[in-house]
């Protein structure tokens, strides 16, 4: 059975690249599926997400690396999720695009945040719990845990998302 990631949110257009982070235009206005995965079994996958994220702190980074070995910001949280057995958006655009929007206190482990470099969104790290994310953060960098405590990263911080899984 084909399990798959569902959208919905507000509508925001928004796309660029982070050196080092894939993105690409897309519409968050799109209804969310009505069949889901119930809420414990979602936040168990978003664990999931999350632990395979943190086993993969001390790979390297690489523009348009989406693992095993090597991993840009959106691979890693492909990768993550892929492993986890859903196949979601490659992108970061995309994953904002495909994200019901979430706030920072809603946040649970297996979300993404989002952060805008310029005008657009353009950088995607999975939440961990207590404000900590593990991301790809940029060439000659590998992946490792930040906190939106940083001033770097809450100044860039956009907003928290949840992927809406499915087992259609």
């Amino acid at each position: 059975m084909r399990r798959s990631v569902r959208v919905g949110g507000l509508t925001l257009v928004a796309c660029a690249t982070l050196i080092g982070c894939s993105s690409q235009t897309g519409s968050r206005s799109e209804k969310a599926a009505s069949y889901q995965l119930d809420a414990a079994a979602a936040e168990e996958v978003g664990r999931t997400v999350a632990r395979t994220a943190t086993s993969l702190i001390g790979s390297p980074y690489r523009y348009g690396g989406a693992g095993p070995r090597a991993f840009d910001c959106s691979g890693l949280v492909f990768f993550s999720y892929r492993a986890a057995g859903f196949g979601i958006p490659r992108t970061s655009q995309q994953q904002f695009s495909a994200a019901m929007p979430v706030t920072i206190e809603e946040a649970r482990p297996g979300d993404l945040l989002f952060f805008r470099y310029g005008r657009k969104v353009s950088h995607v790290g999975i939440y961990l719990g207590e404000r900590k994310f593990v991301h790809a953060p940029s060439t000659g960098d590998h992946v490792s845990i930040a906190s939106l405590q940083e001033t770097h990263y809450s100044e860039k911080f956009v907003g928290a998302g949840r992927l809406r899984v499915s087992n259609r």
